[in-house]
């Protein structure tokens, strides 16, 4: 993986993770990259919440991939903490490379130093490719999901 830096994002990373959400079908339709003010606000809260953790994959000075890790704290599963993985994104440069399974064992790795017991994610039912990716990693598609939009 070379020179690959997985690390904290900062809001100096905001317009390359913008840019990387707004960047397949569906992000395209849901993302603003010409305007970053909600993307800063909503940034400045996941920086106050010790829980969150909004990272990036940096090669050669250049952000090529994001995610957000989040550690929720649980009373099912005996008092079990888990952890969300969402907002994977992989520049169009680098899928195949392997860096989506770095990414990934990256977030799975930091949930066991967190102490979580399950890692969970969820991906949108079109993304047939994905599914395929996060079921190779060792992922089940145990449960239906549901959505209400607000």
């Amino acid at each position: 993986m070379g020179d690959l830096e997985i690390r904290p994002a900062v809001v100096d990373d905001l317009p390359a993770i913008v840019a990387l959400l707004a960047d397949d079908p569906l992000g395209a339709t849901r993302e603003s990259p010409n305007d970053l003010t909600p993307y800063v606000k909503a940034f400045r809260r996941l920086a106050d919440d010790p829980n969150q953790r909004p990272v990036v994959a940096v090669r050669e000075g250049r952000v090529v991939g994001t995610l957000q890790l989040t550690i929720v704290p649980g009373l099912s599963r005996k008092g079990a903490s888990r952890s969300i993985i969402e907002g994977v994104r992989v520049h169009a440069d680098e899928r195949g490379t392997g860096l989506g399974t770095r990414f990934i064992e990256w977030a799975i790795e930091e949930s066991r130093r967190e102490g979580c017991q399950l890692v969970q994610l969820t991906s949108d039912a079109t993304r047939t490719d994905a599914h395929r990716f996060y079921e190779r990693l060792g992922f089940t598609a145990s449960h239906v999901g549901f959505k209400l939009q607000l």
